[in-house]
């Protein structure tokens, strides 16, 4: 994979390092909530056409690296992401 996405007229890289984290940093993620959390994550992101070049789920917090196209803002995809978490996460 290259640096740089290409587009019609520009070439572009839009890579963000998203941290998040249960309220109150509950340890609510681990065994089967984290897996299916894990799994979701990389559907939303190939249905927004996002990459996901890093994910890693922790017990009490969640780390994404992922590269987006311009169209899409960092706001609109976290609500995405986030649109389908339990309700504790924040």
């Amino acid at each position: 994979m290259s640096r740089y996405e290409p587009a019609s007229h520009v070439f572009y890289r839009c890579q963000y390092h998203l941290v998040w984290a249960p309220k109150y940093r509950y340890k609510i993620l681990k065994g089967n909530p984290g897996k299916e959390l894990y799994h979701n994550i990389y559907i939303h992101c190939s249905i927004n056409k996002c990459t996901v070049v890093e994910l890693n789920v922790q017990i009490d917090h969640i780390h994404l690296v992922v590269r987006t196209p311009p169209s899409l803002s960092v706001s609109k995809l976290m609500g995405f992401v986030k649109g389908e978490q339990p309700s504790g996460c924040s």
